[in-house]
């Protein structure tokens, strides 16, 4: 587990070093587009497969996918020596004279980011602190959906082993769709502040649908909405490595990544016992799908802010620091 949080943020970080700024939510999405692809090759083939054979084709293929990264993939780091330097962490300064520009002052990395580097960080872009705060909510939705809807479909509508697969089956089918071809598509056209806005609102349609199911189809015909969920973690990532420079990718994108890692610690604490609590006699009304409900308030909050999000020039900051790692 510790292993695939990093792994996320460092291909976060890579695709932002190495794609430029207007093609960059289109990379997210096809990158998100191939998770989601992998996830459902994942289900079936474990269908498929027994147990042990399970663990070992999954062990087999991450040793796969180091050998690649190690051949076919490059340092993106500037000059390529594995310095890494974060110019709003407290260190040592060099000065560094580019051809034609007056000598720079960078900090150098010199420690692990404390909690106040992470808050500092927040701080310096507002709409970085928006950006983590519509990923807090969606994180949080997102964690509750997995912790109470198969509890929810069991006791509503006692949904299967088979039921449940077909059903992620289909999930993940949508997001794979709409991540490679949808997204690509309309990034260009609409930006990725309004993508995000769209699919938190849709997804949201998605939670109270199933908040109100009174049929085993209804669960299915709600994965229509789940495909436009599935815009919004890579347009969150694109409006986050647009406000820090090349050199801070990593810490920004694992930032966020923290932040939703929180939400999902602390969302099945709230939502699991609430999904419990109107499933049981003891409910105050009845309301079976009211946790699903709240779920889709969770990202009704997250929709008004993303609604706050405004594109932001590129800082003079981020020009100077993106003309450094050009130049080198």
């Amino acid at each position: 587990m510790v292993c695939e949080g990093s792994i996320n943020c460092l291909t976060l970080a890579y695709v932002a070093d190495t794609v430029s700024e207007r093609e960059r939510v289109s990379a997210f999405g096809v990158l998100a587009g191939f998770l989601s692809a992998s996830f459902v090759c994942g289900t079936l083939a474990a269908r498929f497969l027994s147990t042990a054979s399970t663990f070992q084709v999954a062990a087999f293929t991450s040793m796969l996918a180091t050998i690649y990264m190690r051949v076919f993939l490059k340092e993106s780091l500037p000059g390529g020596d594995g310095t890494l330097r974060q110019p709003i962490l407290k260190g040592g300064s060099d000065a560094i004279e580019e051809d034609g520009y007056s000598p720079e002052t960078i900090q150098v990395y010199k420690k692990v980011p404390s909690t106040g580097d992470l808050i500092c960080l927040l701080r310096s872009s507002k709409t970085l602190s928006q950006a983590a705060i519509v990923s807090f909510f969606q994180s949080l939705a997102e964690g509750g959906l997995q912790a109470s809807l198969m509890y929810f479909l069991k006791a509503r509508f006692h949904f299967n082993k088979n039921q449940f697969a077909d059903l992620m089956l289909i999930v993940g089918i949508s997001g794979t769709v709409s991540q490679l071809l949808f997204m690509p598509i309309l990034a260009p056209v609409l930006g990725e502040e309004k993508l995000l806005s769209i699919g938190l609102l849709v997804g949201s349609f998605n939670m109270f649908l199933n908040s109100i199911s009174w049929a085993v189809w209804v669960p299915y015909a709600a994965t229509v909405f789940s495909a436009f969920g599935f815009l919004v973690q890579p347009s969150i990532r694109s409006i986050v490595s647009k406000q820090v420079g090349p050199n801070e990718q990593g810490k920004a994108q694992g930032c966020i990544s923290g932040i939703s890692s929180f939400a999902n610690i602390v969302s099945p604490l709230i939502f699991s016992p609430l999904t419990a609590l109107f499933l049981s006699e003891e409910a105050p009304f009845y309301f079976p799908g009211f946790s699903i409900m709240c779920i889709g308030l969770a990202m009704i909050i997250g929709f008004v802010q993303s609604t706050m999000i405004r594109a932001s020039p590129i800082s003079s900051h981020k020009i100077s620091n993106i003309l450094s790692v050009e130049s080198t």
